[in-house]
């Protein structure tokens, strides 16, 4: 497993992280075994960071991390959470009051005094310009709550606002062989900055690892079936906000480059071993629903690709997504 220092916390994590909002809900039922078992599974494969938020299933996600925590005591986990999203994303409510009540249910929650880092979750755009905001968050890490902070953005022009902030560690977007616009501002001056890129819904939620078809039915209560229109948050963060027709016909193309290019290699592998080689990337966070899953993600995380990868992703990019999604994110 390749390891990186996750921008300003100075941390050192592995390339390929877990995103665990599957843990939480909207991917359908998980039960509190099995997530224990992708937890022990990820951190055994080499994973060193682990990405949740409050809202996750009401925070069962943190709780299930902070449970997996006591019972691994030196297992050297970076956890990263998130806040915001329980209230309604208004600037008014981004406050230091606020913050010091949704991080104090963070730290109860993974059993910890101070936490690692956390993210603003996808705040309004004004957020990140806020000087107040700054000051409230600074606070938080002068009195031992949070150790770091960053945030996670949905638009370009988010993370660019973000990254100019002086005390910001970290900058979370969605990056993957669907969306690509990151690459052109984002990634080089996160670089310069010293801040972090976590590259977020590498997969487009599923749709990379060639596994689904037009036929393919999502469960009721998986955002794939509820948010495909943007129905209940940011459509971007649904298939990469790519139509689900084009995503499959395009994901099959991909999975032929894969095939031709690491034969040894699933498509999920190569998608993510893709991402983890972009120059700023600190970590890639996959969900993983089962511990082969889990395992699996990791690997890619030793995968070497040959540069005919990266040209054989932009033409598709070029051709198939980016007249649907390249100006809206």
């Amino acid at each position: 497993m390749q390891t990186r220092t996750l921008g300003r916390t100075g941390r050192t994590v592995s390339v390929i992280g877990l995103g665990t909002w599957q843990l939480g809900a909207d991917w359908g039922e998980i039960d509190e075994a099995d997530a224990l078992a992708v937890l022990d599974a990820a951190r055994e494969a080499g994973v060193t960071f682990f990405d949740t938020a409050d809202v996750y299933g009401d925070g069962r996600s943190e709780a299930l991390i902070g449970r997996w925590l006591r019972s691994n005591p030196d297992s050297g986990v970076t956890v990263a959470t998130k806040m915001g999203r329980r209230m309604p994303q208004e600037h008014a409510n981004y406050s230091l009051a606020n913050f010091r009540e949704w991080t104090d249910r963070s730290r109860a929650n993974l059993g910890v005094d101070t936490l690692d880092l956390v993210q603003l979750h996808c705040p309004p755009t004004s957020v990140y310009s806020d000087d107040r905001i700054s000051d409230a968050l600074d606070t938080l890490v002068a009195d031992g709550a949070i150790a770091n902070y960053g945030v996670s953005v949905e638009r370009v022009e988010e993370a660019l606002t973000a990254i100019a902030r002086p005390h910001v560690a970290s900058v979370q977007i969605i990056l993957n062989a669907f969306r690509l616009k990151p690459l052109d501002e984002v990634l080089p001056t996160a670089a310069a900055a010293g801040v972090g890129i976590i590259a977020r819904v590498p997969l487009a939620s599923g749709l990379l690892s060639g596994r689904y078809t037009s036929d393919t039915i999502f469960a009721a209560n998986d955002h794939r079936s509820f948010n495909r229109h943007g129905e209940s948050f940011d459509v971007g963060e649904t298939f990469s906000g790519v139509d689900y027709e084009t995503g499959v016909r395009a994901a099959a193309e991909f999975t032929a480059i894969g095939r031709d290019a690491a034969p040894s290699a699933s498509a999920a592998q190569l998608a993510l071993a893709w991402v983890a080689a972009q120059p700023g990337v600190s970590s890639v966070i996959p969900g993983a629903r089962s511990p082969q899953q889990a395992r699996a993600n990791a690997a890619a995380g030793s995968l070497s690709l040959p540069p005919t990868v990266d040209a054989a992703v932009h033409e598709l990019y070029d051709r198939e997504i980016r007249p649907s999604v390249h100006a809206r994110w």
